[in-house]
């Protein structure tokens, strides 16, 4: 019966002080409680409820909140989440989400110990604007990378959320990656004479990556906000990885010649493949 229309109900520790307020049906139901409680403890708890006339279906798995908490832990760098479920009357089983250090901890977790490359953590703020009749704001990035022989795994996130499809960010990273591989490649003569350059398939191949943005405007591809498609986003990304990867592979030159050698493989392994199936 408590689902029979949408409530909801918070609870906030602040100040020494507990506030209580309910909401129906998207209005205040009743006075803002406050109560002294001493202390130093602060936080907010909701609780809520579904509208039966809006929501068809209400019985959401256990296995969508342990995604969501778990990818939230990953730019929420030392939070605490915790789920408890539920499972009887009165049982509860009980999950802890933490990345003490955010995407570089989660970016360890994929690798499990089968990094070609030592990982690389990146992070930079700019300010800039889509379209010149748009208003201006700023975009916080922050990038961590390792290459692999055995794992590949792109993740975006912005403003907290997963973007399953990536957009700006994703165009951004295939982007600098190709253009600063292929152009180290040429230098260095890698390339076999009349050799077709390399595709984002042959570094996304062994390539780990955990991007997380956040900006003051976003402009979302569709309703189901699995992408961003903010040009400034893209381009402002674009430029700190490709000035960021050259310094990189200036610095490292181990590092870098076993990411040549690894694209190349992976290049050329792509077109025996699609030649064998021609």
């Amino acid at each position: 019966t408590q689902y029979a229309s949408e409530w909801m109900e918070v609870t906030v520790w602040r100040d020494g002080h507990r506030y209580d307020l309910r909401f129906e049906q998207g209005e205040p139901a009743g006075e803002l409680r406050e109560q002294p409680e001493g202390g130093r403890r602060t936080g907010t708890r909701t609780k809520w409820g579904p509208d039966l006339a809006v929501f068809t279906e209400i019985d959401i798995p256990s296995a969508y909140f342990h995604d969501v908490l778990g990818r939230q832990s990953v730019v929420n760098a030392g939070l605490r989440f915790l789920f408890r479920d539920e499972v009887a009357p009165g049982r509860f089983e009980t999950a802890e989400y933490l990345c003490e250090n955010g995407i570089t901890d989660h970016l360890q977790e994929l690798l499990d110990g089968s990094a070609l490359t030592a990982p690389r953590h990146l992070q930079a703020e700019r300010q800039g604007r889509d379209r010149a009749d748009k208003p201006a704001y700023s975009v916080r990035m922050e990038i961590a990378f390792a290459f692999s022989a055995q794992v590949q795994a792109l993740e975006y996130y912005h403003n907290s959320s997963y973007l399953e499809h990536g957009g700006s960010p994703d165009k951004a990273v295939r982007s600098a990656f190709v253009s600063a591989i292929d152009a180290h490649l040429k230098v260095a003569g890698k390339y076999n004479k009349n050799e077709s350059k390399i595709s984002f398939a042959d570094v996304a191949d062994c390539l780990v990556l955990i991007s997380s943005s956040h900006s003051t405007e976003t402009s979302y591809e569709n309703q189901t906000k699995k992408a961003i498609n903010n040009k400034f986003i893209a381009e402002a990304m674009t430029a700190f990885l490709k000035e960021s990867l050259e310094v990189y592979f200036l610095e490292n030159t181990a590092d870098r010649d076993r990411i040549l050698e690894q694209v190349l493989v992976n290049k050329r392994s792509r077109e025996q493949a699609e030649k064998a199936r021609i």
